[in-house]
């Protein structure tokens, strides 16, 4: 089984941001950015994805990681 994990609780935390310093950034709604940074996000916005990036000045691969799991 693969499973996406997503580190933008690593990222805030490393660059001492708050949820909010991100939705100030981007303009992503508070409830979507915290769903991202607890992993209850089902879906990943393309447009998101980039805003972050953008914004936390990373690559896709420092936010997203693909872990295989066993079943």
């Amino acid at each position: 089984m693969v499973k996406v994990k997503i580190h933008l609780s690593r990222l805030l935390g490393e660059r001492k941001w708050k949820q909010s310093d991100l939705k100030r950034k981007t303009g992503i709604r508070a409830n979507t950015i915290s769903d991202y940074y607890n992993e209850y996000a089902t879906a990943i916005s393309l447009d998101h994805l980039s805003a972050m990036c953008s914004a936390l000045n990373c690559d896709i691969s420092d936010l997203l990681e693909l872990r295989h799991e066993e079943p």
